[in-house]
């Protein structure tokens, strides 16, 4: 697993070296610090690293978050949603998975992490007022936890979401980097998250991240240590021995972990954006992600065929189930017929769904 002893450089600006997340980084031995100013810009640094041939994933930018810390997911047109709510906290990570978004923004380079201090108490207070539940979580544009024992962020925002009962923070990861979040005395609802995937798809896909036994076992002792915790299965890639692997993962996790703390868990079959092929890098080797069937859906992304991923969801759905618990299983951007299809339910938009997983986590879960 990439920790951050493979971080070579580290890039700030000299107004910046006394904010605490970057008197953090710069305390670490063995790293290339730059600092820049009005005359080397933090553009103009990563520039000439990006030129010089210095490899993305080996830089760390630290720098100021101009716009909104908070935001709403923006989903995707004509599909269900969640309406998650992001943290923004960094941008781009540490791994190198394959399929990931991020890797159409061919202009982005380094691992840019946010040092803005803190978020809005008043901006919590207002999310959480009107709602039976809020989900909001930083791993939308990066990993909550790879860099996190450096930061500190994690440890800060559980302790200011632990203010608000029907809040529910997540941190989510593919790492298993959870050790200095354990003894964090006032958890509230904090979820530790993880993302989930056979040990085929993790080797050919997911370059640098933590082995799947590292992150089930990072998972129960998450549990142990009280936290509630959560799963996504997304994307699930289909190759010929997908049923048997994927099911043998939730065998695996539900007899590790207590299933009365598994908040709740996503399902998503493997999507890609018109111009996916061009930006795919990363494992090289190996069946192409693009190699099956797939068709372009409303929203203008391939997916497989839709009676595909309804039996793909019932064969998942169906393991989860037999484990009991009150997990809040959810589709990630599938067409309410799909719901349909899969749950016997129909939400008629993002809004219904928020609404139903809210009063879920309400009754089961607020503590």
């Amino acid at each position: 697993m990439r920790t951050i002893d493979n971080i070579k450089i580290i890039v700030y600006h000299g107004q910046d070296k006394d904010n605490p997340i970057v008197r953090k980084f710069r305390e670490l031995k063995g790293k290339e610090f730059i600092e820049c100013d009005e005359s080397r810009t933090m553009d103009s640094a990563a520039a000439r690293l990006k030129n010089a041939g210095v490899p993305s994933k080996e830089v760390v930018i630290l720098k100021q978050y101009k716009g909104r810390i908070i935001r709403r997911c923006p989903g995707t047109p004509g599909m269900i949603c969640c309406n998650y709510m992001i943290i923004n906290t960094g941008f781009n990570c540490l791994y190198d998975c394959t399929y990931c978004f991020l890797n159409t923004y061919l202009n982005s380079y380094g691992i840019v992490q946010f040092i803005n201090e803190g978020i809005s108490m008043s901006e919590l207070r207002a999310l959480t007022a009107e709602k039976a539940a809020v989900r909001i979580g930083t791993g939308e544009f990066t990993d909550s936890l790879m860099l996190d024992q450096i930061t500190g962020i994690g440890a800060s925002l559980i302790r200011s979401a632990s203010h608000y009962r029907n809040l529910f923070l997540e941190l989510k990861t593919k790492s298993s980097n959870i050790e200095h979040l354990l003894s964090v005395p006032d958890k509230g609802n904090a979820v530790l998250a993880w993302s989930l995937n056979t040990e085929r798809n993790i080797r050919l896909y997911e370059a640098g991240t933590a082995a799947l036994d590292a992150r089930i076992q990072a998972a129960a002792a998450a549990c142990r240590a009280g936290y509630l915790v959560a799963f996504h299965f997304d994307p699930i890639i289909i190759y010929p021995d997908w049923e048997r692997e994927y099911l043998d993962v939730l065998d695996r996790l539900f007899r590790a972990i207590d299933a009365e703390k598994a908040a709740w868990i996503s399902l998503g079959c493997f999507r890609h954006s018109p111009g996916f092929k061009e930006a795919m890098h990363g494992a090289s080797s190996g069946p192409s992600l693009t190699a099956g069937e797939m068709f372009p859906g409303p929203d203008g992304k391939f997916r497989y065929l839709k009676g595909i991923r309804i039996g793909v969801y019932h064969t998942m759905l169906d393991r989860i189930r037999s484990y009991g618990g009150t997990t809040f299983v959810y589709l990630c951007m599938e067409s309410a017929s799909v719901w349909r299809s899969v749950f016997g339910i129909e939400y008629k938009n993002s809004d219904e769904l928020e609404s139903a997983f809210g009063n879920h986590l309400k009754n089961y879960f607020i503590q």
